[in-house]
């Protein structure tokens, strides 16, 4: 059977925390030769890991000298620990949703585990969204939890690591996937930053989640 390949839905959204404040390292340099200069004298080069993640993405895939630019490369380059879904803890990737709804239950199942791990009965965070445009064509494993259950397992990621992994290997833009934690939600997980487009800032919201309830409570700031 050949892959089947879809577009992403558009807008795509995405929410991070609001902890990490936009730093536009990225966004004001104009050839890839002032950004390693601009990242040595921000320190970014002493980030061992940041410093080694952006040596992993071709230069051809960087994106500076643009509006948001930082917020794409932050992505890659501020790994998870130990990854993510659809990539390793070499280099990260853009995760975004089809729908707000589809994001904050993303991000409020991620609070909830934190807060178990914490012992904190509660946890609260403010978070601002984005939307942008991917652009390219990706692997769609939608409807596919029947026949893919190890890279759809709830809370083991090896087998979707390898597959996301392989996909950025082969030149892929990324992949769409159904949620696990929004009934009809769709995911997109974006592997090339160059495809991720028109981004802009929107809202701004606190989540709140009970470490030992499914209820995900969102409330939209003032601006």
């Amino acid at each position: 059977m050949t892959d089947a390949l879809a577009p992403a839905p558009r807008p795509a959204h995405r929410l991070i925390p609001s902890q990490f404040p936009p730093i536009g390292l990225f966004d004001t340099v104009a050839t890839a030769a002032d950004l390693a200069a601009v990242m040595e004298l921000a320190g970014w080069t002493n980030d061992r890991l940041a410093a080694d993640r952006i040596a992993r993405l071709p230069q051809t895939e960087w994106v500076y000298g643009a509006p948001n630019s930082s917020i794409v490369m932050a992505a890659f380059l501020h790994a998870a620990p130990g990854g993510m879904r659809f990539n390793g803890p070499e280099l990260g990737a853009w995760y975004a949703a089809d729908d707000i709804r589809t994001a904050a239950a993303e991000v409020g199942h991620h609070l909830r585990r934190e807060a178990a791990a914490r012992n904190a009965g509660t946890m609260s965070r403010n978070y601002r969204a984005y939307t942008a445009t991917l652009l390219g064509d990706y692997l769609d494993i939608r409807g596919q939890q029947p026949t893919r259950p190890d890279v759809y397992a709830s809370e083991r990621y090896d087998a979707s690591q390898k597959l996301g992994e392989d996909v950025r290997r082969s030149g892929g833009a990324g992949l769409l996937y159904d949620s696990l934690r929004r009934r009809t939600g769709i995911n997109v997980v974006a592997h090339r930053p160059r495809n991720i487009a028109d981004i802009v800032q929107t809202d701004h919201f606190e989540i709140t989640v009970q470490a030992t309830a499914r209820r995900i409570d969102v409330r939209q700031l003032s601006k």
